[in-house]
């Protein structure tokens, strides 16, 4: 059984590119995105490190640490940081864990024998500030990673535990939202009290709680 949503992301201590790291305590009072390579001068994860790595500011900004993992040793880690920012034109600002011993893929679920039993899977989770995991996202080694769209589901989590709505299809800030169902009408209002506009019963669609987008 693989990690499934809701669950306590589970805890870990491992080597990194930043020295040693015990992941919750790492985390702190901050969400995390934890996203895995299969090993290290792969050329796909090449350029996605490096994109995390230049939208770090953004994830700053919604209180969300980066973190990424290879199955490779600190000293390859270095290696491949330099090519990184030689090809790429960034320099890596976050820690990389070292999991040579695979201790923190087995954990995760990360390794899929009927991918290839000798690398870790490219998978991606968001943990939300209880250390609970709301998102998952499994990549194939051909298709590299969308960080924007990490982003995207981060702003639609974070609006959603604060208010009670949800996000429709192709959402991004400052786009209206859906009223939960679970929320009734007199309770909308106290909530809404600029109003609401009722497709449906069910789908009730008002202004993003948070205004425009960013």
């Amino acid at each position: 059984m693989g990690i499934q949503l809701g669950q306590i992301a589970p805890d870990f201590e491992q080597d990194s590119s930043e020295g040693r790291i015990r992941f919750h305590d790492w985390l702190g009072d901050s969400w995390g995105v934890l996203f895995s390579h299969p090993k290290d001068y792969t050329p796909v994860c090449t350029t996605e490190l490096a994109e995390a790595a230049r939208l770090k500011p953004e994830f700053d900004k919604r209180n969300v640490k980066i973190i990424g993992l290879s199955v490779d040793t600190p000293d390859r880690h270095d290696g491949w940081a330099r090519d990184i920012e030689e090809t790429q034109g960034q320099r890596l600002n976050f820690p990389v864990i070292a999991d040579a011993d695979k201790s923190v893929s087995a954990k995760y679920d990360m390794i899929h024998p009927e991918a290839d039993p000798a690398v870790t899977v490219r998978t991606v989770y968001v943990i939300d500030a209880n250390r609970k995991v709301r998102l998952t996202l499994t990549y194939p080694p051909s298709t590299g990673r969308n960080f924007t769209e990490v982003l995207r589901v981060i702003d639609s989590l974070q609006l959603t535990d604060a208010h009670k709505v949800a996000t429709p299809v192709n959402w991004t800030p400052g786009d209206d939202v859906i009223i939960v169902p679970s929320l009734s009408d007199e309770d909308a209002k106290q909530r809404f009290p600029g109003g609401w506009k009722a497709l449906k019963p069910y789908l009730r669609m008002v202004a993003d709680p948070k205004g425009a987008a960013k």
